[in-house]
């Protein structure tokens, strides 16, 4: 029986940074907050809590002072950093790059389209922590849409200037614009819509590398957080091309897999799933067989 861990599944870059400063300051200091869990992957956050990462909420984030708290890989509204300034609370900011960037693009995007009467709109889950921040650089006026019944907030007598959360699938963000430009032509044009590609390169190169390797395979263990947009996402990636494709979290989900006459196991996961937790569960399943 054959075995495979998918070489490009695991943690982007930017969640391995946020770990790997969480880590670097817990061994000099035993004792660090985090706004919000630092990667949608509840094995790796409880490891992470024996070091001694407090993972807090925005409330709570209100109501401390005099401490150190970690920005994780999401990034944050401009709010946060007021609140920090306030409390006297040390930031170590361990945004993704790729979500600053955006942040700063969404920033002056803004500030020039509301010059014009328009609109910015971001495609991305509404209370997604990487949208949150990014309808904090527009002062909270970005309009969030998810789905084709979300246009219906969108004027399409106004311009409008349309981003995407890093974390999205690349095809329907194309669907969106698609929509979006097929009522711009009903009720004035097409020239009223900026489009701006702002997937993060490593998360939409993932498609294709999934969709090959679910080929390969008599079935697919997916490894991912429930929390995880990204994770559902590509598992919905691995179940279209493979319908054998089982999700799970941890090693005990593997109690629901059929593993009769397969020859061939594939395992992959989301960028929020560490390499340790795929490897742990290949280990397991080389146990069952």
């Amino acid at each position: 029986m054959i075995i495979e861990i998918d070489k490009n599944s695991g943690f982007c870059f930017g969640v391995v940074y946020a770990i790997t400063v969480a880590e670097e300051v817990l061994k000099a200091e035993n004792k660090l907050y985090c706004l919000g869990d630092i990667v949608h992957n509840n094995v790796e956050v409880a490891r992470l809590k024996k070091k001694g990462l407090i993972t807090i909420n925005h409330e709570q984030f209100k109501k401390i002072h005099n401490c150190k708290v970690l920005i994780r890989a999401h990034g944050e509204p401009p709010e946060t950093y007021r609140i920090a300034l306030n409390n006297n609370i040390e930031l170590i900011d361990a945004s993704c790059p790729v979500v600053l960037k955006l942040q700063n693009k969404i920033k002056n995007g803004y500030d020039e389209i509301i010059k014009k009467n328009g609109q910015v709109v971001i495609y991305g889950k509404k209370g997604h922590a990487e949208v949150n921040g990014l309808v904090g650089q527009t002062k909270g006026k970005a309009i969030v849409v998810n789905e084709i019944s979300d246009l219906d907030k969108i004027d399409f007598t106004k311009t409008i200037n349309i981003f995407s959360q890093t974390t999205q699938s690349p095809e329907e963000y194309k669907i969106i614009i698609n929509e979006i430009k097929k009522r711009l032509n009903k009720v004035s044009n097409q020239k009223l819509l900026i489009t701006n590609q702002t997937i993060c390169k490593q998360v939409s190169s993932r498609s294709k590398e999934l969709s090959n390797f679910a080929k390969k395979h008599d079935i697919i263990i997916f490894v991912s957080g429930k929390k995880s947009s990204n994770g559902k996402i590509l598992y919905n990636i691995c179940k279209e091309i493979n319908p054998n494709t089982y999700f799970i979290s941890d090693t005990k989900d593997l109690n629901n897999v059929q593993f009769e006459n397969v020859n061939s196991i594939g395992i992959c996961g989301a960028t929020s799933t560490p390499r340790w937790l795929m490897e742990k569960i290949a280990n397991k399943i080389k146990k069952i067989k």
